[in-house]
């Protein structure tokens, strides 16, 4: 049902309303809200705002008959407490705007962050040819710095990057993979040594790739039966690459041959079963099939962040680890950054990152179209009375809701503390 047009003498609480004002013209956190009670019926009038537009589907009343408006407002005390009311809601909104504008400057230096580590990769990988001991050392530094950043501090926040380029598939994928697996673990509480292992071997799970037909790894159609097993054979190719490189590390070889084992046999090039496969690889199998799931070469196939933790959930729990499995969701939490949502009060946002602190409430940037998208309101969901409902596709959004949110095709993430 639509919005209705009502005067503000209609208003009672338990309404869901919208005000026909801009953002920064009133005190209120949102331009959509559900009225508490009567001060913010008072302050509403205190703005000399004449009407509103009431949300029937989200009210739990109906509006009061036409004409019920009382001469309180005029009493001089009531003025001066409305006065107080609007000074103190204006104080929590700018106070909140401030946090906002941290909270965006800390995203932008994550994004610089995840930008050099992507440029980084980026040297690495185009070294593992001609110069591979010089790339081996640069992974190892990348290693250093990303695990170190991780390990600072208990309060870990992963967020949603805003990667620049849709194309170079690998260094964005073995990024990826890298940062999933030092979440999970950290998770599993291992040691620093440990944790560094595992990154190191997730840069270069892939790297057999590179001798593999571009036009194989990227087709966007369905593989013929011999280009899958040319596929395959990246598995191998990496372990020749890293057979040829002094110093590489037994356990990234050991996961460069195995990511794509699986727990019943049914993976290559092994067939191996869960008790033979390494620990680590298990650990980077998750994060891999996690990775794959949401950035499928075909479009059709990719699945957003959370129907893709759904399905390995739901569908391939004999395949991985459990525990990893579990684990990944946890610090991923039920709306992993990325998922578009539809919220309690009947507003639309974007995950934007989640806090290792409070998986169940991530941080949602709200569509509102009274406000420009580089300002829109950013929740945290641990301080408010709102949830998240469910997740939308965004080809199911209206156009410009989805301009507005930009939920990306490529999905990225980087972390950092609150150290």
């Amino acid at each position: 049902m639509a919005s209705i047009k009502i005067t503000v003498d209609r208003i009672q609480p338990g309404l869901h309303i919208r005000l026909p004002v801009k953002w920064n013209e009133h005190p209120f956190l949102f331009n959509s809200f559900k009225v508490k009670d009567e001060e913010q019926i008072r302050l509403i009038r205190h703005l000399g705002i004449k009407h509103v537009f009431m949300n029937p589907n989200q009210s739990d009343t109906q509006p009061l008959p036409p004409s019920q408006q009382t001469s309180s407002d005029k009493d001089e005390g009531m003025q001066e407490q409305i006065d107080q009311e609007a000074a103190k809601l204006w104080k929590e909104k700018q106070d909140r705007i401030e946090k906002l504008s941290a909270y965006r400057r800390r995203v932008i230096n994550c994004e610089k962050e995840f930008e050099r580590s992507l440029s980084r990769m980026r040297a690495v990988m185009n070294k593992i040819r001609n110069r591979p001991e010089q790339a081996v050392d640069e992974a190892s530094q990348l290693v250093n710095d990303i695990v170190d950043k991780l390990l600072s501090d208990d309060n870990v926040t992963l967020h949603l990057m805003n990667g620049k380029s849709e194309f170079e598939d690998i260094y964005f994928h073995s990024l990826n993979v890298s940062v999933v697996s030092m979440m999970i673990a950290k998770a599993k509480k291992m040691d620093a040594e440990e944790i560094k292992k595992v990154a190191f071997a997730s840069l270069f799970h892939d790297m057999g790739k590179v001798k593999v037909p571009t036009a194989i790894v990227r087709k966007q159609t369905p593989l013929s039966e011999p280009e899958k097993n040319y596929l395959k054979l990246h598995t191998k190719y990496g372990l020749e690459l890293a057979g040829n490189i002094e110093g590489f590390p037994e356990s990234a070889k050991m996961v460069i041959e195995q990511h794509h084992e699986l727990n019943d046999g049914s993976g290559y090039p092994a067939g191996l079963k869960e008790a033979d496969i390494d620990p680590l690889t298990q650990i980077i199998s998750v994060a891999n099939a996690y990775d794959n799931l949401c950035h499928h070469n075909i479009a059709s196939e990719q699945k957003i962040p959370y129907v893709a933790l759904s399905h390995l959930y739901k569908n391939c729990k004999h395949l991985y680890s459990n525990e990893n499995l579990s684990l990944l969701i946890k610090f991923m939490g039920i709306y992993p950054p990325g998922t578009v949502v539809q919220l309690s009060n009947d507003m639309v946002g974007l995950v934007i990152s989640v806090n290792s602190r409070n998986i169940l409430f991530p941080n949602v940037l709200i569509y509102d179209p009274s406000v420009p998208r580089t300002q829109a309101p950013i929740i945290d969901l641990a301080e408010k009375e709102i949830k998240i409902v469910n997740a939308i596709l965004p080809n199911k959004l209206p156009d410009k809701v989805r301009e507005y949110l930009n939920p990306r095709s490529r999905i990225s993430y980087f972390f950092d503390s609150d150290d």
